[in-house]
């Protein structure tokens, strides 16, 4: 098995808890057409897909449009913008889990399906823009994951093979994303999903604190 030389990030549910600012900025989208509120932990098996799909599972079925969930997403991006710092914070551990990794000369990077436009800055916030070698979040002209192709981008920018790289994440996309591309596949077991989903997507190794990624360098 190939050394590892980089360990690459999903964001929301493995750096950062993001789910209760997500959660109010759909329920307020949804207050403001009078539809009615989704419970916040239904938003775990809501997100990891994209804002549009997020957006479409939280409409009441009856009224999902193509046309309505594009209108919607604009909606819900301009109450995220507003919100998104309010309760969102990096996993305990995850901030010197990061600093170790550094200081070993570890590559770092961010791969999510949230958008780009939201993805770097709130990385950058959270851990500081020096951290991470490469941020890479949903645009519209690369495939989201469990598409590979965000993988071979990041690879190449960092000069190294998929398999001298681990995807750390916390879903099933994740994991499959990983296996796509030949990254090793590390879940954790503090995000969104659960444990069976990871296993069930071809985990490699699960992970219950941010420090036992030290055990697979």
């Amino acid at each position: 098995m190939p050394t590892l030389k980089a360990f690459i990030f999903d964001l929301d549910g493995t750096l950062i808890d993001s789910l209760a600012d997500i959660a109010e900025s759909i329920n307020r989208m949804l207050d403001a057409r009078g539809y009615p509120r989704c419970e916040k932990e239904v938003f775990k098996q809501m997100v990891g897909d994209g804002m549009e799909k997020l957006v479409e599972r939280a409409l009441p079925p009856a009224v999902r449009s193509e046309e309505l969930i594009k209108v919607c997403t604009e909606e819900y991006r301009a109450q995220y913008d507003l919100l998104w710092q309010e309760q969102t914070r990096p996993y305990e551990g995850i901030v010197e889990m990061l600093a170790e990794l550094k200081k070993r000369d570890v590559k770092l990077g961010v791969i999510s399906n949230k958008a780009h436009r939201f993805t770097v800055p709130m990385t950058e916030h959270f851990f500081s823009a020096a951290v991470f070698d490469h941020i890479l979040g949903q645009r519209a002209e690369v495939p989201r994951k469990p598409d590979a192709a965000g993988a071979h981008e990041m690879a190449a920018f960092l000069g190294l093979k998929t398999e001298e790289m681990a995807y750390v994440g916390d879903s099933g996309i994740d994991m499959q994303f990983a296996k796509n591309s030949g990254m090793r596949a590390v879940g954790v077991r503090w995000g969104f999903r659960s444990e069976a989903e990871l296993l069930e997507c071809g985990a490699d190794v699960l992970i219950s604190h941010p420090s036992e990624v030290f055990d697979l360098c």
